[in-house]
């Protein structure tokens, strides 16, 4: 997996012709059970050599099945410009991920649009990295993870989940980590609790000592990290209007509003980000000006409330076997 960015020779530009064409088709070179079961979570290794040759560490891409499909927002979990390939991972959570889990090595996606999204910055550092992943989330920092270490930053990574057998990637991640502490919510493997309780040792321990923190997973835990690096408790409120501190270390969040176009066209994925300097919110869009942003500065509350605008009509189309309706896409975390 190689990174543009780092590269001495700049890549080409994408021209008009090397976008993504509706009815091309991207084959599966290989596909992964990284977890079994109804809601497991599957891994594809895509043949898409345009995409792989220009993605960066945070981008994602569209994905639509087939003609009906809806289109769902993945992260570009590894990509190799040489191999021409792509790693998307996702959990067969809703009607168009379990479609596409019924995939096939050998079957082809009909679209992949990308690669979309602002590339995270990734630097080298004195003091450590904290990365955290939370579920599926565990698969958008392995990248972020990879590249880090591999600028020779010391990486501490924590990876979380429900059980054991929802944990994925701890292997790769091990490979190329300084550190890596696992948990699992009813300790099944590794640590009983939630990465916050890892986190809060790790601040006490190092006494605030690190670069950054990065945390992409589920929205709650996402937020409980952020209200972790600033002294409260889950259960305590954390308002950016009134408590946001560009002097805190910075922490970094992945996030996973509903997206549909994936350009910045719709809207649909917009969140608000508190602007100190203008002292407001202000509304942006995860898409292009994301999906990485500064967690202290997210309205957490709103984005939960958008999140769930389409609930009824996701269990509507898992019932009945068709799609939403809502052409949104927002069954795996980018």
């Amino acid at each position: 997996m190689s990174n543009p960015k780092n590269n001495p020779k700049e890549p080409p530009r994408m021209e008009k012709a090397d976008c993504t064409l509706k009815g091309r088709e991207y084959p599966i070179r290989r596909r992964r059970v990284l977890t079994p079961g109804a809601d497991g979570i599957i891994e594809f290794v895509v043949e898409a050599p345009l995409i792989a040759r220009h993605a960066q560490v945070g981008q994602f891409v569209i994905v639509r099945t087939d003609e009906t499909g809806e289109r769902i927002p993945l992260t570009i979990a590894a990509y190799d410009g040489d191999e021409g390939t792509i790693h998307l991972i996702f959990q067969m959570v809703g009607h168009s991920t379990k479609r596409m889990g019924e995939l096939l090595e050998g079957d082809t996606i009909l679209d992949i649009l990308g690669p979309l999204g602002t590339p995270i910055e990734v630097r080298k550092h004195e003091d450590p990295v904290v990365c955290i992943g939370g579920g599926v989330g565990i698969a958008p920092i392995w990248p972020k993870v990879k590249e880090l270490y591999e600028l020779g930053n010391h990486v501490i990574t924590i990876i979380g989940a429900r059980t054991k057998e929802l944990l994925i990637l701890e292997e790769e991640l091990t490979a190329i980590s300084s550190e890596i502490h696992v948990t699992t919510d009813d300790g099944s493997y590794g640590r009983e609790g939630f990465v916050t309780s890892v986190l809060h040792e790790i601040l006490e321990e190092r006494k605030n000592r690190i670069a950054e923190v990065i945390a992409v997973g589920p929205l709650p835990m996402m937020e409980a990290v952020v209200k972790e690096m600033t002294g409260k408790g889950f259960r305590d409120r954390y308002d950016p209007a009134t408590e946001y501190d560009p002097e805190r270390v910075p922490c970094i969040v992945s996030l996973n509003p509903i997206m549909v176009d994936g350009t910045g066209m719709c809207g649909g994925c917009r969140v608000n980000i508190w602007n100190p300097r203008k002292g407001e919110y202000q509304a942006q869009f995860s898409c292009v000006d994301g999906p990485a942003f500064d967690g202290y500065a997210v309205d957490f509350a709103g984005l939960t409330r958008r999140n769930r605008q389409y609930s009824s009509q996701e269990r509507q189309a898992d019932q009945h076997g068709t799609g939403s309706g809502s052409g949104a896409g927002q069954e795996e975390g980018v």
